[in-house]
């Protein structure tokens, strides 16, 4: 896969930032995507929502940040270090997503602003432990879709979301054109959970055309934080000025090289493993 470029020594690389919840056990959440900023050589800022109580086997439960201090968070980053993209995962509750929005807003982050922003619903575990309030997911649709720059939910939060149960191709796309609707300019349907494809195809929609991104299926339990190192991998990409597609293109050979990387931690579900990139030369 083609990389990213990697800043001279003692050069300031570019700025992105994850706005999320922190997982104890270091698969997924804001730790995900700071370890694939970081191997992907970005230079990586937080905004965390919430406290996770997690491991391998779920999660147990979660203490959010109040609304005000995430706010702070973005505000703080964006004013003093700047940032070239975004993207947001756990974010627990409305008053959350609210701040969050009127923030983003506030400093041209999403929307027509000048800085991309990926929207991962994250709602629930991979384990389906739930992630975000019952009355958040309407403000999430309400005030943060219309300001994103591509959504990237997986086929459970594509069926809360819209109500479609993918099962194939045909429905993928009729997903993509209903998640579409809710505002994004930009809907990506993953279809890493199809467990029934022969392949991983994530299916790109927007508005106009569909485009696909396929990859092999890779045999493995080992995912916890999959779809966090994909957005994670995606927003680098898009704080280098790559357009959409090549933006999401890289995201999905980053995270399938590392579910192919992935390895056992604890009794449950391993993580994946973006350190494949040490191994590699620019």
């Amino acid at each position: 896969m083609q990389h990213l470029p990697l800043p001279e020594s003692g050069a300031a690389p570019v700025t992105v930032m994850t706005i999320a919840g922190s997982d104890s056990g270091g698969a997924a959440g804001l730790q995900s995507d700071l370890r694939t900023f970081a191997l992907a050589g970005v230079h990586g800022t937080s905004a965390v929502t919430a406290v996770t109580v997690q491991n391998s086997l779920g999660v147990t439960g979660f203490h959010p940040v109040p609304p005000e201090t995430v706010a702070g968070q973005i505000r703080a980053v964006v004013e003093d270090i700047g940032v070239r993209a975004v993207k947001t995962g756990m974010l627990a509750t409305a008053e959350i997503i609210d701040a969050i929005a009127d923030t983003t807003e506030q400093l041209g982050i999403g929307g027509d602003g000048a800085v991309p922003l990926l929207v991962d619903p994250v709602s629930a575990s991979q384990h389906g432990d739930p992630l975000l309030t019952p009355e958040a997911m309407d403000t999430l649709l309400r005030r943060l879709f219309p300001r994103a720059t591509v959504v990237t939910p997986n086929l459970d939060e594509v069926r809360l979301i819209t109500g479609i149960e993918v099962v194939d191709g045909a429905s993928q796309r009729e997903a993509a054109r209903a998640l579409h609707a809710l505002g994004p300019r930009w809907a990506l349907v993953k279809g890493g959970h199809l467990r029934s494809a022969a392949t991983s195809t994530d299916v790109l929609f927007d508005g106009t055309d569909f485009l696909e991104f396929e990859e092999q299926r890779l045999p493995t339990r080992h995912d916890h934080g999959a779809g966090d190192t994909l957005g994670a991998a995606t927003v680098c990409a898009l704080a280098h000025g790559y357009r959409v597609p090549q933006a999401i293109a890289f995201g999905k050979q980053w995270v399938t090289r590392s579910i192919a990387a992935a390895y056992p931690v604890g009794a449950g579900h391993g993580p994946v493993n973006a350190s494949w990139r040490l191994r590699e030369s620019p």
